[in-house]
């Protein structure tokens, strides 16, 4: 938004809204009228000279003429930021001079003030370097700071606030000079600095001297600390020379146990931190650090620990993104430092302590360190190893929580680069976990689950066995482990799977086989559980597995293959994993090529990497499709979800000529199979159960057709829509109907698919208008689905395929299934606004089923799309009646305000008939269309209707 000019401010000021403003506009009115009559033009200057003299005048007597002052000081105000800044230079001590005793008026109103405070903030921006360099006893600015200043700890608040505004203006603007901060930023801070120490004193003394309802003073110290904030904000910082007392100070006033200061404090610590991240700003970072470091309060002080912290905490969260490489090789000292803060006996320092290691791991190590690490990073990483390992001593055990926090939060950061250096932290906290007294195994399972995320399953169990084949005497087993391994496993090496948990699942399942058909055992039921847990954790290892093409060979792909047939309980695990390792792969492998590889973000997987992962993977797709097919025809309907996923994932990674060749087989047995459907048809209803019964074979083949159509090659859709136009007219089986019109979305779903619809649209439009008397009612809304997924591919030439479907849209209104009734509803506004986009195009109605072939054209628009809809009235059943009004309803709560005048007045009259019918199907529709018109349509038009409508 452009900033007012002169002239545009000064118009505003001449219309006033507010009875205050009149005696300005007078003012102004008098000095135009002069520089009219001394021939001089309207310019800042001469308005600038003008409202000098006058203020002189105000002053003249000695004392301040209020009434004259306050609109002078308020022009003056407007006028002087457009005055030149050479004039405002050379008539600086005028002004000050003349404006000083308004400013040291005790009893002048705000708005005096305020105005006077913009005054001087213009002045002021407008002096040069040498103008600063007058001392406060001169007239000059430092003097007219000086008074802002005083003003910025006002009681009044727009007075206080506007004299800190100007303050902060001022100081972000500095004359040209070498100097990074402002000629008077040494001056605000030193003086923002003293009024806040001298408060803070009073306040200390106060709560010393136990007068805890002596809050006289603690206002100002508020104000104080505000005034220091706003010099923090426009200095870039603080003055360096300033930085430590002002630390001191700040840690004092948190210290003191009001929360309100101690927020305030820790704002003004935020604002310094703000402004030196930036380039010109960071050289003053170190020194800020280095002193709050020096700082450090006594261990055992609960009060002032915690702010100390946490300052210190967001202090190299700056440090590491303004210096990222010496912040790090600072961060063993820096955790030597804080460590010794946990073995305080107060759980808040202790607290304290463990967030700030946290922080100090999640923002100063640079991730350049994690994926390409020099020999002196991976020194300093083992120095933070180290101290973080001498936190499980019994010396820290009252901190064991706070450190488990710790050490979750360097293996989240670390990752791979954990191991080694922290691979005895998961050894003890194991052996920790497994003591009787230990109480917070919680807190260590998810601890050593995050061990096993960063470091893998092959790190931790070398020092964690399991010991369930051969345990080591002395040892538990730890079958306690298997949760935590199926929760945290990722990215990591496949074939330890293979050659650790596959043989450990053999022994187990071989001591089931070995219980033979007795009744079991509880020792058997805990052998078929581990044998659960050992597969509930290969999605884990499948997850971007980091040697896919080494483990995943052909004898991994027939283990797997295998289970699938004969290991029902284990198929979701296999399944996830299957899919798990297509899709992690294919994540990676879709990122833009123009994009940087982060190494980090992708888990150590290149694209290249995901992408000859992808194409080892379909080298197994035609296979593992084949097996899944099988699969799902022994599957129960409400297990297949995850199998028909998993082929889903397969199909995408399955070459061309395999995924034809797997279309083409099925589709011959699903061509067999409806060929052999009636006459098995009769024979499975009477043999079916309501409950889990297998659906037929045919209805399983469908599921895989539709699952394979988006990965069809466009050859293959002659085939696919045969398969469909077969189908649908199978009104003997609903359920196979079904799956035939989830066809059309699900080919909407893919670009090729999408092409294909285009295509084949037209001869899609006459399947469906053939088939409509063959429609099962279980059918109906998915073949509304299809006919909303097919409307944006009617072209203009063949829109009789609406007024084709029309009827049976309108009737599917009064659907008793409410999720086909809405899909109708949905269908019939969607079939307005093509009709609306179609505005013009001609209509063949001689198309139209049961229309004579010399029936006139219709023009496409939503005016006769509603003739087409009312064409339902004369319908000659109730039934149909009523649902052509319902649609009616729906279309003019939709369109009502694209129609004519006329067409509503029609349908309004056209409804009054049907309002006084004896059918109550009839009038409860009518009483609809009566409240859509109600809510709707104008006043006037509804007047006239209204005795009608609502007789007495």
């Amino acid at each position: 938004m452009a900033t007012p000019s002169l002239a545009e401010k000064l118009d505003k000021i001449k219309s006033p809204g507010l009875q205050s403003q009149q005696r300005t506009v007078v003012v102004l009115q008098s000095i135009e009228s002069t520089l009219k009559d001394q021939n001089n033009a309207p310019t800042p200057t001469g308005y600038f000279a003008a409202l000098l003299a006058l203020l002189q005048q105000a002053n003249s007597s000695g004392n301040v003429n209020v009434e004259l002052a306050t609109p002078v000081v308020y022009l003056l105000d407007v006028v002087t930021p457009f005055a030149p800044q050479p004039l405002l230079r050379s008539k600086f001590t005028q002004i000050l001079t003349l404006i000083a005793p308004v400013l040291l008026m005790q009893e002048a109103e705000p708005i005096l003030l305020r105005t006077s405070i913009g005054c001087l903030e213009s002045l002021l921006l407008a002096q040069d370097a040498a103008s600063w360099e007058l001392g406060v006893t001169q007239i000059g600015p430092r003097r007219a700071v000086a008074g802002l200043l005083n003003l910025s700890l006002d009681p009044r608040p727009k007075v206080r606030k506007r004299s800190q505004d100007a303050l902060k203006k001022v100081l972000q603007t500095p004359p040209p000079s070498p100097s990074l901060d402002h000629p008077a930023a040494d001056m605000c801070a030193q003086t923002a600095m003293k009024n806040l120490e001298d408060l803070a004193a009073k306040v200390a003394q106060a709560r010393k001297g136990k007068k805890s309802s002596d809050t006289t003073n603690e206002p100002a110290l508020i104000h104080a600390l505000q005034l220091v904030k706003t010099v923090a904000a426009a200095s870039g910082g603080w003055p360096s020379k300033k930085i430590e007392s002002l630390c001191e100070l700040l840690l004092g006033i948190a210290k003191t146990g009001n929360e309100y200061m101690t927020m305030a404090a820790f704002d003004i610590f935020e604002l310094i931190f703000e402004g030196m991240s930036d380039e010109i700003s960071s050289t003053k970072l170190p020194r800020l650090m280095e002193i709050i470091s020096e700082l450090r309060p006594s261990a055992t002080d609960t009060q002032l620990v915690p702010p100390w912290l946490a300052i210190l905490s967001r202090g190299y969260d700056v440090s590491a993104q303004v210096e990222p490489e010496e912040t790090f090789q600072n961060l063993p000292n820096l955790f030597t430092m804080i460590t010794q803060f946990l073995q305080s006996p107060a759980e808040n320092i202790r607290i304290s302590a463990s967030e700030c290691l946290v922080s100090f791991m999640a923002n100063c190590v640079p991730s350049q360190v994690i994926t390409e690490p020099s020999v002196y990073d991976e020194k300093i990483l083992e120095k933070i190893a180290k101290t973080a390992e001498s936190l499980l001593t019994v010396q820290y055990q009252a901190a064991w929580l706070q450190t488990f926090t710790v050490l979750g939060a360097m293996f989240d950061t670390l990752r791979w680069r954990a191991h080694p250096i922290l691979l005895g932290v998961a050894k003890t906290v194991g052996e920790i976990r497994e003591s009787s007294s230990f109480r917070n195994k919680k807190e260590a399972d998810e601890l050593i689950g995050k061990a096993i995320r960063a470091m893998g399953p092959e790190a931790v169990l070398s020092v964690l066995p399991l010991n369930l084949i051969k345990p080591v005497k002395g040892q538990n087993g730890r079958a306690w482990m298997f949760p935590i391994l199926r929760d945290y496993t990722s990215n990591t090496n496949l074939n330890h799977f293979r050659s650790e948990m596959v043989p450990l699942s053999e022994v187990m399942f071989q001591k089931v086989l070995d219980h033979g058909e007795a009744a079991k055992t509880m020792e058997v039921k805990i052998y078929e559980t581990v044998v659960q847990q050992i597969w509930s954790i290969l999605p884990g290892y499948c997850d971007l597995p980091l040697d896919l093409i080494q483990a995943f060979d052909q004898s991994f792909a027939e283990i797997l293959a295998n289970l699938l047939y004969k290991q029902v309980d284990l198929r979701l695990d296999i399944c996830r994993a299957l899919r798990t390792v297509v899709e992690s792969n294919q994540a990676i492998a879709d990122i833009d090529d123009k994009e940087e590889e982060d190494l980090l973000l992708q888990s150590r997987i290149t694209r290249s990497t995901a992408r000859e992962n992808l194409k080892h993977l379909g080298g197994f797709a035609g296979n593992m499709l084949a097996v899944l097919f099988n699969v799902y025809t022994q599957t129960l309907p409400q297990s297949r979800g995850p199998i028909l996923q998993t082929v889903n994932a397969f199909l995408s990674i399955a070459p061309e000529a395999e995924v034809m060749e797997t279309f083409n087989r099925v589709s011959q047995m699903l061509a067999t199979e409806l060929q052999n459907a009636p006459q098995q048809s009769e024979k499975d209803k009477s043999q079916q159960k309501p409950k889990d019964h297998m659906p037929s074979t045919a209805q399983t083949l469908m599921d895989l057709v539709i699952t394979m159509s988006t990965y069809l090659p466009r050859e293959s859709f002659a085939s696919l829509f045969e398969i469909a136009s077969v189908v649908i007219y199978k009104q003997e089986e609903p359920q196979l109907q079904k799956k035939a019109y989830k066809l059309i979305p699900r080919l909407a779903g893919s670009e090729i698919g999408q092409a294909a619809l285009r295509e084949r649209g037209q001869e899609l439009q006459n399947l469906f208008i053939s088939s409509t008397e063959k429609v099962s009612a279980p059918a109906r809304r998915e073949r509304l689905a299809a006919i909303i997924t097919l409307l944006p591919y009617v072209n203009d030439d063949s829109l009789h395929f609406i007024p084709a479907i029309l009827s049976e849209v309108v009737i599917c209104c009064k659907e008793n299934n409410e999720r086909a009734r809405e899909t109708a509803y949905e269908l019939l506004v969607q079939m307005g606004h093509r009709m609306i986009s179609a505005n013009g195009a001609q209509i063949d109605n001689s198309k139209v089923p049961h229309m004579p072939e010399g029936a006139p054209a219709g023009t496409a628009n939503i005016e006769e799309y509603f003739t087409m809809v009312s064409a339902g009235l004369a319908g000659s059943t109730p039934h149909m009646i009523s649902a052509s009004i319902t649609a009616i309803s729906r279309l003019l709560f939709e369109f009502g305000s694209q129609l004519s005048e006329q067409t509503l007045s029609d349908l309004v009259q056209t409804m009054d008939l049907f309002l006084t019918s004896n059918n109550r199907e009839i009038v409860k529709s009518c009483l609809g269309f009566v409240k859509v018109c109600v809510i709707g349509l104008p006043v006037e038009l509804m007047l006239p209707a209204s005795p009608r409508s609502s007789p007495t």
